[in-house]
């Protein structure tokens, strides 16, 4: 059996930190006794932690950020990587402010975060959790940004733990969707995915970021859900039965009428007309 490390007093640092799952897992872990600061682009007075201003997409506020956060915690045992940004971006779209926006937040800012507290890890033989998605490895429709980013951040923490891995662990953890403002720029855009995806309660996602953040073996991969479990095993194994379960949902939200009316998913919506 795996032990399990002891989070008294761990120093640890959280981005996207005012967020629905920043909030939660900062709160969570200071219940436990770690000392964790934040970074997010707009801390709340209400943070249940110290939270300091910062906008991970900036390559001159980033390092001047995460070694204030490090000063303050005299060191860095944990670094969990959950700051991340949704949006509408159909891939027969071409790529516009949004989708690079989209990149820049979940890839980019998180290699930007996570470069800056490399050698702190080191030092301390510390961790990193990477807060993926289970569109990095099941993609939906009118997504793409989202997944591309969310893939991208898996191979980059491929490569991380390949070049860091004998001192720092890096897990990615896969949650599914929780009801958050996230989705709602999606939403407005008429584009909500309402029956593609099952919700799962923001508790879930919270326990399986500490497990990944505590267990004495660290796990590669942990999906945060049974469901996801399942989901995960088909997009590795057998990718084209997933594809097929996704464009059988979307061919039956597109007949349902749940995209009438979106601009965004007008070129869906014509291929799925019935043909004479």
């Amino acid at each position: 059996m795996s032990t399990r490390r002891d989070p008294l007093g761990m120093r640890v640092l959280v981005t996207g930190a005012s967020g629905t799952f920043g909030r939660a897992i900062c709160a969570r872990l200071s219940e436990l006794g770690a000392r964790v600061v934040g970074l997010d682009l707009e801390p709340r007075e209400d943070d249940p932690v110290t939270v300091l201003a910062c906008d991970i997409t900036d390559d001159d506020a980033v390092p001047a950020a995460v070694a204030e956060a490090i000063d303050r915690l005299g060191g860095l045992d944990l670094l969990i990587n959950n700051a991340g940004i949704g949006g509408p971006a159909p891939a027969e779209l071409p790529p516009g402010a949004e989708v690079r926006r989209q990149l820049d937040v979940n890839l980019l800012g998180t290699w930007r975060v996570t470069a800056a507290c490399v050698d702190a890890l080191v030092a301390s033989r510390g961790r990193v959790v990477m807060v993926s998605s289970r569109m990095a490895i099941m993609q939906l429709p009118l997504a793409a940004a989202y997944g591309a980013s969310k893939r991208a951040l898996v191979a980059y923490a491929d490569a991380l733990r390949l070049e860091i891995g004998t001192h720092v662990d890096v897990t990615c953890v896969y949650p599914s969707a929780v009801r958050s403002p996230i989705h709602d720029s999606t939403a407005a855009a008429g584009l909500s995915l309402e029956g593609m995806s099952r919700y799962e309660p923001l508790e879930g996602v919270v326990r399986t970021v500490l497990r990944a953040a505590l267990r004495g073996r660290p796990r590669r991969d942990l999906p945060t859900t049974r469901r996801g479990a399942v989901e995960f095993f088909l997009a590795r194994h057998l990718p084209a039965l997933a594809d097929r379960i996704v464009a059988g949902t979307l061919a039956g939200r597109v007949r349902s009428g749940a995209f009438q009316g979106a601009e965004l998913a007008a070129g869906v919506i014509a291929r799925h007309r019935p043909t004479r």
